[in-house]
């Protein structure tokens, strides 16, 4: 399984992770969603080097010229909600993918820090053959990554998965090693993060992504 951490060399993603980290930075919630659909975008034009194209031949107001296009069928797979945006960045430049949602959530058992994963929702084409790409904010434990693609197998086995982040942590990267097809998959993350707190927060994280996309739930 090829791990691949983006902030390992100096680039844009350094200095939108710099920005979504920063705790005055996040106040404007306008930029912070666009940092990530920014990084979304990154993501996107780094996992396509990474897909199988294929030799064709495009006609110019002059000529014919020869020309290169994606060759793979590809489903854009967003954990909700914290992912959406992330997913409309890497849409942008994946025009042509097909989309799927799948809801996967913590819930807490009472007293503890303990918690299960639940899935209530799941929207999606066949993935049968094709290239999957899982996308999700915060790669904290790895858990709610593990029970989306167990949901999305039922509409069939990909070919390749890509599992992508903004945020990883060492735990949900060794927790993905355990539970993703090892020799098909591909695991992207914009930075990589090393504690996790008694909560399953990843520290120094940058916070829930989800409030700060979107607003405070109850």
């Amino acid at each position: 399984m090829k791990i691949i951490n983006l902030c390992e060399q100096d680039s844009l993603v350094a200095q939108y992770m710099s920005e979504l980290r920063d705790k005055n930075i996040q106040q404007d919630r306008m930029r912070f969603r666009t940092n990530v659909k920014r990084l979304g975008q990154i993501c996107a034009y780094e996992i396509s080097k990474y897909l199988h194209f294929a030799n064709t031949k495009t006609e110019t107001p002059l000529a014919v010229a020869d020309t290169r296009t994606i060759d793979d069928k590809v489903v854009l797979a967003t954990v909700m909600r914290a992912g959406l945006p992330f997913h409309e960045g890497m849409l942008s430049y994946l025009d042509n993918a097909e989309n799927a949602f799948v809801s996967a959530y913590r819930k807490y058992r009472d007293g503890s820090d303990e918690f299960d994963i639940y899935t209530e929702y799941l929207a999606s084409p066949s993935i049968e053959g094709k290239t999957l790409i899982m996308a999700d904010p915060m790669l904290a434990t790895g858990r709610s990554m593990a029970v989306a693609y167990e949901a999305l197998l039922a509409k069939g086995t990909p070919a390749h998965i890509h599992v992508v982040s903004v945020i990883a942590s060492d735990q949900a990267i060794e927790y993905v090693k355990e539970h993703f097809p090892a020799d098909k998959t591909t695991v992207w993350t914009c930075d990589l993060d090393h504690v996790l707190n008694a909560h399953s927060y990843i520290v120094p994280g940058l916070g829930d992504a989800g409030d700060l996309l979107y607003g405070i739930k109850e």
